[in-house]
C-alpha cells in the first residue's frame, strides 16, 4: 500500500443521481451522476427556488476545502475535504491565464473523508486517509480535494489526486489504498480527474507532464490489474464508461487525442481530430452519441464531437466537412473550457465560463439559439444540471439562473446562495444537494416535501 502528496487543479464535479428514490446496491453513483450526464428524473420535491434560508432542509459547515461534488448512497452523503493546520491563502474565483502559485503551501494537511446523514445532516463519520504537507503547489482557484468520490453502494472510492487513491467501507474504515506518486503537471495545476468503476475495476488517470497513464484496479483488493502509458500531458477530465449495445468502453479525452480503451485496456479507437490545450470537460453520452469537447477560453480550437458507437482505429476529423462514418456531427469553435455540457429534451447545451449560453440539436448539431448572456461579469466553472423542464447554471459567486427548457432563451429566475462555488449539486431521492465554499446545503420545494 501507498500513501504520498498531492496538489490538485479544479473539480468542476458536479454529481447527479437520476434514478428512482430506492438506491440499489449496485447503483454506481459518482462525477454528474450513475449514467454522468447531469440530468434526474422530474420530482415534485425537487425545488426551483431557494436562497440560504428558503427551501433549506438543513446545511452543515464543512471543514476545510474542497471542489469535489458529494454524492449519495442510500442514506449517506460523502464529501471529501483537506484542512490544513495553518492558515493559507483561500481558492479565489475568475480566470488566471497560465498564472498559477509556484510553491506547495505550508503546515501539515488532512486528507478527509466526511459522511453525513441525508436525512437530517447529522455526522455519521469522518476518516482521515493521509496526513502531510503538499509536495507539489495547486491552481490558484482549486483545492487539494477535487476529484469527486464514486460508490457502487457496498464501498466508497476516493482520489485525491496526487496522493492516493483509497477504498473504505460505508462505515468509514480504510479496506486498501494505493499510493499515487505526485508529477510535473502543467502550470503546477496538479490534478483534478475522478475515479469511475466499471465491473469489478475501480479506473482512474493521471494525465501530467512527465508519465502519464490510465490504470485499473481490483475494486476489492486494490491490486493493479493493468495501467497503459498515455502519449499525453496534464488533462483533467474525468472518464467515461460508455456502455452501449456493442460493448463497454472507456473514453478519455485528450489533448493529442482522445481514446476509448477495452476492460482490458487495450487501445479501441481514436480521435485525432483538433483539440484545445487545456482539456477539462468530461465525456457523456445522450441520445445513442458520445459528446467529447474543450475550448480553453485563450484558443482557436475549441472543437464539440458527437461520436456514433462502435468505431475502430483511427478517427480523422480535418474540418467541418469530415465525413467518418461515426462522426455524426462537429463544431470546430463550440466547446467550454471548464464546464461539461448537458443535453436535455433533445437539446445540446454549452455553458461558457464568461456566462454565455449555447443550444444545439443534440442529434444534428444544428444551431437551435446562439450566445445568450447570464449577466454580466458572471463566470462558471461549475457543470449544469436538469429536471422538471428546467436547468440551473451555477456561477462562482453562488448564482444559480433557472432556464425554461425550450427553443428560446428563457431565463425564469435567480437564486442565490451567496459564497464562492465551484462543485455542482448532486440530486437523489427529491434532494437538491449543493456544496459552497464552507457548506453542504440540502435543499427541497418545502410544499411538497412530507415526513
Amino acid at each position: 500500500m501507498r500513501n504520498c502528496c498531492l496538489a490538485s487543479f479544479m473539480a468542476f464535479l458536479v454529481v447527479f443521481d437520476i434514478s428512482a428514490p430506492d438506491v440499489t446496491a449496485q447503483q454506481v453513483e459518482r462525477f454528474r451522476g450513475s449514467d454522468a450526464t447531469g440530468v434526474s428524473a422530474d420530482d415534485p420535491r425537487l425545488p426551483d427556488e431557494w436562497t440560504t434560508e428558503q427551501n433549506v432542509q438543513w446545511k452543515v459547515t464543512v471543514p476545510g476545502w474542497g471542489w469535489s461534488s458529494p454524492i449519495v448512497s442510500g442514506n449517506q452523503v460523502f464529501v471529501t475535504s483537506v484542512v490544513n493546520d495553518e492558515e493559507y491563502e483561500e481558492p479565489q474565483a475568475g480566470l488566471y491565464l497560465g498564472r498559477g502559485r509556484q510553491e506547495p503551501p505550508d503546515g501539515t494537511h488532512h486528507w478527509m473523508v466526511y459522511c453525513y446523514n441525508l436525512n437530517n445532516g447529522a455526522l455519521l463519520w469522518s476518516t482521515e486517509t493521509h496526513a502531510g504537507a503538499p509536495q507539489i503547489p495547486r491552481h490558484p482557484k482549486s483545492t487539494y480535494a477535487s476529484e469527486t468520490p464514486v460508490t457502487d453502494g457496498e464501498r466508497l472510492y476516493v482520489l485525491f489526486g496526487d496522493v492516493g487513491l483509497y477504498c473504505l467501507n460505508l462505515d468509514g474504515e480504510l479496506i486498501w489504498s494505493q499510493e499515487i506518486k505526485p508529477k510535473k503537471t502543467l502550470f503546477g495545476y496538479g490534478a483534478a480527474a475522478s475515479p469511475v468503476v466499471v465491473n469489478d475495476l475501480v479506473i482512474m488517470v493521471y494525465d501530467n507532464m512527465e508519465e502519464s497513464y490510465v490504470a485499473a484496479y481490483d475494486k476489492q483488493t486494490g491490486e493493479e490489474r493493468w495501467n497503459v502509458p498515455r502519449d499525453e500531458i496534464s488533462t483533467w477530465a474525468t472518464p467515461f464508461v460508455w456502455k452501449h449495445d456493442q460493448r463497454t468502453e472507456i473514453v478519455i479525452p485528450g489533448r493529442e487525442k482522445s481514446r476509448a480503451y477495452d476492460l482490458e485496456g487495450n487501445l479501441l479507437w481514436s480521435l485525432s481530430g483538433p483539440m484545445s490545450n487545456l482539456v477539462i470537460p468530461s465525456p457523456f453520452a445522450s441520445n445513442g452519441l458520445l459528446y467529447i469537447t474543450s475550448g480553453y477560453i485563450g484558443d482557436k480550437e475549441r472543437p464539440v464531437y458527437a461520436i456514433r458507437p462502435g468505431a475502430s482505429g483511427e478517427i480523422e476529423v480535418e474540418d467541418e466537412a469530415s465525413t467518418h462514418e461515426k462522426l455524426a456531427w462537429y463544431l470546430p469553435q463550440g466547446g467550454p473550457y471548464n464546464t461539461s455540457p448537458i443535453v436535455y429534451r433533445d437539446r445540446y447545451y454549452t455553458l461558457y465560463d464568461r456566462g454565455f449560453l449555447t443550444s444545439h440539436n443534440a442529434t444534428t448539431g444544428e444551431e437551435v439559439f446562439g450566445k445568450q448572456r447570464f449577466a454580466p461579469g458572471a463566470s462558471f466553472t461549475a457543470s449544469p444540471w436538469a429536471y422538471n423542464g428546467k436547468l440551473f447554471f451555477l456561477s462562482e459567486t453562488g448564482d444559480t439562473y433557472v432556464v425554461e427548457s425550450n427553443d428560446e432563451f428563457t431565463l425564469l429566475k435567480t437564486n442565490s446562495l451567496d459564497e464562492l462555488c465551484l462543485a455542482t449539486p448532486y440530486v437523489s431521492q427529491g434532494n437538491l444537494l449543493i456544496r459552497t465554499a464552507s457548506k453542504i446545503y440540502c435543499l427541497g420545494n418545502a410544499e411538497n416535501i412530507t415526513d
